[in-house]
């Protein structure tokens, strides 16, 4: 669920840098199909089997590797003068807003959730609805016995908060001191880390990546395994200085991207280990060459990098804010078994509110509130990174 991840933009770096505009639109794109393979999900019956756009929450595996490029192009070189407080004082500045703005849609639309899906949204007080929005605020992560609605979720009103939980994560782990390692020791790391996302898709019991939302072991491994490899490949990535260098990438990187996610399930539910190995295939090797590719080009113009960029800043207000309204389709697609059809015609419009709601949070909300943290506790000569990175 920046994913940085969740999804936030690269924009936000130092004014001396250029911004990789493909690799914000690439998060865009990553968004958009987010949204669309929780659309079609309200018919796959919780079967992974059935889902259309079969591996799309993977996009959250993409996002922690694009968070990792990121964070390390815009401060890997500035710690000389640069405090971990001042580090995490830009990432708070630049994610929190959002995840305030995203507790808040979801405490706002809980009561038009009641579905038999979800079965503890009928008891939930009032008090209680207005106590989890409180604690989503501040990110912390609440334990199965505090669930409000019955998935175990550790944030029960906006369920793609998780992923923001292990950005959150893998951030401090970065400032605290994996920064500091050479390139071999981080790839030795990497390495370790590529061992434990195998051995969780392909040895695993159900043969893929998903979870990470539920405070508990399994979900507490699964989450750390999903965002160790890719968030530190990317920093990786980004001080080994690979690219490569081809004409449209954005186009070329978009319809890579689109491809993987949209693969059916492979093997079935006899060889569900042929799905693991796909995904880790997925998150190890085509995921950085999609990076690699997007960042080979940073001076690009044209039609399709003015929709890049929209969708790049528009990335993680779409992401952080379109689940509550995914409860509600869902819920009315399973209890009123809703023909495709129909199904179909009410989730294009859920979309198109999806995006509404995003931009309208971006440009009277996400923005101001950033520029204005940024000019209360940030020097000025580092305000604009803080806003847009």
């Amino acid at each position: 669920m920046d994913t940085s991840s969740a999804a936030t933009s690269t924009s936000a770096l130092a004014p001396e840098k250029s911004h990789y505009v493909v690799l914000d639109g690439l998060r865009g794109v990553a968004s958009l199909l987010v949204v669309v393979f929780h659309l079609f999900e309200a018919y796959a019956d919780n079967n992974p089997q059935r889902q259309i756009i079969n591996h799309g929450y993977l996009a959250v595996d993409f996002f922690f590797l694009l968070s990792g490029f990121v964070v390390a192009y815009a401060y890997d070189s500035r710690w000389g003068g640069m405090t971990q407080w001042d580090f995490y004082k830009r990432r708070l500045i630049r994610l929190q807003p959002m995840i305030v703005m995203g507790s808040l849609i979801g405490a706002a639309l809980f009561w038009f959730q009641y579905f038999s899906i979800f079965p503890k949204v009928g008891s939930a007080s009032v008090w209680q609805v207005l106590l989890v929005m409180l604690i989503g605020f501040t990110m912390i992560p609440l334990p199965k016995s505090a669930d409000i609605r019955g998935w175990d979720e550790m944030y029960p009103l906006n369920g793609p908060a998780w992923s923001l939980f292990y950005e959150y994560v893998a951030n401090i782990l970065y400032a605290v001191g994996l920064r500091k390692l050479s390139n071999r020791a981080l790839g030795i790391l990497v390495a370790l880390a590529g061992v434990a996302l195998i051995s969780l898709a392909v040895f695993g019991k159900r043969g893929d990546l998903i979870g990470g939302w539920a405070l508990d072991a399994a979900g507490i491994q699964i989450g750390l395994s999903r965002v160790m490899f890719p968030f530190f490949v990317g920093v990786l990535l980004m001080r080994l200085g690979k690219r490569i260098h081809t004409n449209h990438s954005f186009l070329i990187c978009s319809l890579l991207l689109v491809a993987a996610l949209s693969v059916p399930r492979i093997g079935g539910t006899e060889a569900m280990w042929m799905n693991g190995v796909y995904e880790v295939l997925c998150v190890m090797l085509l995921f950085p060459i999609i990076v690699v590719i997007g960042a080979g080009q940073k001076e690009v113009g044209g039609t399709s990098v003015r929709v890049a960029r929209f969708f790049g800043d528009l990335s993680y207000p779409l992401y952080i804010t379109h689940y509550p309204l995914m409860y509600i389709y869902t819920g009315w697609v399973i209890d009123n078994q809703v023909p495709a059809a129909q199904g179909a015609l009410v989730g294009a419009g859920v979309l198109v509110a999806c995006v509404a709601l995003a931009y309208a949070c971006l440009k009277w909300y996400d923005l101001p509130v950033r520029r204005a943290l940024a000019a209360r506790f940030l020097v000025r000569s580092r305000q604009q990174d803080a806003v847009s990175a």
